[in-house]
């Protein structure tokens, strides 16, 4: 007997399933806490050179004699004060304004401190010649992800989902606390980093043991929802950042909540599925009969034999034999560029939020809301709509919005900034909906032997987007100016979610068609042949394989 054919006995989704999941779930919300932290930690405030030799100088006006002395000290450029330049003498003191001032570089700043007490960037003094070391920093977390997410399968497979996933929770644990103690900017880097290996890590590690004891039917739903957690996760967050101002207070606040998770080890057991791929049948059957009590059910009194097999004895393919044939090779490079359209456009929205004008508090969770309403759009439209007439939509619509930012940058004057907030959100909703059909539409579009590698060299390609995607959110350093702060970024996330969504319709529609099984079946997708395949969509074997390498070689978006 399959482990499939014992989990239709026990229940797809019955009690045991539920409480497990929910637990599962609940690591998305630390998860999001890791990842995106740096929205809020490394943050610039506004900020100008500091007064040389006034060690007493704040951002704040503090009387008439000080706003002289900014006056006379601070450089003046678009009506705003230099952020990295003052003028001196020879001997770098202050120097009254007059035919022979000079400027320099200075070395030192004062930040407003008005919404943010301290952060890692005014701490660090992360502006002007190092500002990029902040660009840097939301790249490695994002390099980390793609590390992280194969390594995990890697050392899951060999020795167990239960202890792979404690070791990188503890891992997390610490880097979160590591995180605390960022003195130089290598050590920012090395922090970061692994934040994103451990998060990404740990996460796929407890999804993993959840999602394995769904039932087939039950699995495209549930790897949506656990979305939803993610954005409970950053909700909370915002709320955190609102109430602890200084960076260390809030770095702390986020850590901690994930050593709960280490009374995991006393509530989730192994998987099943890859103790029976070991061959360890008796374990898995204590297991199995501990959720049938849960569940109350009744089993057979011998479910395996020593003949028993792992329960995924999917043929595996080659990388190559994606590319042999014409119609596979350009259907991937199409599914490769929607990925990583899809990853560059969702975390350089999330994290170009404190780049735009307004409430950065209000904004992020403004943004979390949005994430939100495009999974459930996702979740609704999925088999109503089509997986490419959906995909087309969410990338199009998201990224027209992003687009038409440009317009009330450079006409809006006043009114620009509502305007931007809400066209970018409008492109964070696309975005995300849009992650939540690729991971459906692309397991359905490859077959048999070659969907796992397929979709996992799309992920590969999802990460690299998601590395790039901190240095388009930061143009405006380059730039500079309203519309180079805060309408290029989007201007380029757009353009490239409007082409992603395009070269979607070249993609066949997959509702309501079975599975290929061979490379003919998949060439057949889509063509008026003899080979078409019309099947309805939900059975069992066809809903096991969609979401097959979503639990096994694949991290679920995150998450997202």
């Amino acid at each position: 007997m399959k482990f499939d054919d014992v989990l239709a006995l026990l229940g797809e989704f019955g009690p045991y399933q539920k409480r497990l999941y929910f637990l599962v779930c609940l690591t998305g919300i630390c998860v999001a806490f890791q990842t995106l932290a740096s929205v809020f930690t490394l943050t610039v405030p506004p900020h100008r050179c500091k007064i040389p030799g006034y060690d007493n100088d704040t951002y704040a006006v503090q009387n008439g004699y000080h706003h002289e002395l900014v006056n006379l000290t601070i450089p003046v450029s678009d009506g705003k004060y230099s952020k990295c330049e003052v003028y001196t003498n020879g001997d770098s003191t202050l120097l009254s304004r007059g035919d022979n001032f000079t400027k320099r570089e200075c070395d030192s700043w004062v930040y407003d401190r008005s919404t943010f007490v301290s952060t890692i960037a005014t701490d660090l003094d992360i502006v002007c010649g190092d500002r990029l070391v902040r660009t840097l920093s939301n790249s490695l977390v994002l390099a980390g992800k793609l590390v992280g997410s194969t390594l995990q399968c890697f050392i899951s497979d060999i020795f167990g989902r239960k202890k792979a996933f404690f070791m990188f929770l503890f891992l997390m644990i610490l880097t979160g606390f590591a995180n605390y103690f960022p003195f130089n900017f290598t050590s920012l880097m090395i922090f970061r980093f692994l934040a994103g290996l451990t998060t990404t890590s740990t996460f796929l590690g407890a999804f993993v043991i959840g999602v394995e004891f769904v039932g087939p039917s039950k699995r495209v739903w549930t790897g949506l929802v656990i979305e939803l957690f993610w954005v409970l996760g950053m909700v909370i967050m915002a709320g955190l950042a609102y109430f602890l101002r200084d960076w260390h207070h809030l770095v702390l606040a986020l850590a901690s909540p994930a050593v709960l998770f280490l009374s995991y080890w006393w509530l989730i057991p192994e998987s099943p599925r890859w103790l029976m791929s070991k061959g360890r049948l008796k374990e898995a059957e204590n297991i199995i009969r501990k959720v049938a009590k849960v569940n109350k059910v009744t089993l057979p009194e011998t479910l395996f034999d020593e003949k028993t097999k792992a329960a995924d004895n999917e043929p595996k393919g080659k990388l190559k034999e994606m590319f042999t044939n014409k119609t596979l090779a350009v259907r991937s490079l199409i599914l490769f560029y929607i990925w990583m359209v899809s990853s560059l456009v969702y975390y350089g929205l999330t994290l170009n939020v404190s780049n735009l004008s307004g409430n950065i508090y209000v904004n992020f969770v403004l943004s979390a809301l949005v994430e939100a309403v495009g999974y459930i759009l996702a979740i609704f439209l999925l088999d109503r709509v089509g997986r490419r007439m959906l995909l087309c939509a969410l990338m199009t619509l998201g990224g027209v919005a992003c687009v038409l930012t440009v317009f009330p940058a450079v006409y809006a004057g006043g009114t620009a900034d509502w305007s931007l907030m809400m066209l970018s959100l409008v492109g964070k909703m696309g975005s995300s909906g849009a992650f939540g059909v690729i991971y459906i539409f692309t397991a359905e579009l490859y077959p048999t032997p070659l969907r796992n590698i397929g979709l996992g060299v799309n992920l590969t390609f999802s990460r690299i987007g998601g590395v790039i995607s901190p240095f388009i959110s930061d143009l405006g350093i380059l730039v500079g100016g309203t519309f180079g702060e805060q309408a290029l970024p989007l201007v380029v996330f757009g353009v490239t979610a409007v082409l992603a969504g395009g070269l979607a319709l070249a993609l066949p529609e997959t509702l309501n068609r079975k599975l290929p099984e061979t490379i003919e079946d998949a060439k057949a997708i889509g063509s008026d042949t003899k080979h078409k395949h019309k099947y309805k969509m939900r059975t069992e074997g066809q809903a096991e394989s969609v979401f097959a390498v979503a639990y096994t070689n694949t991290e679920y978006h995150v998450t997202s």
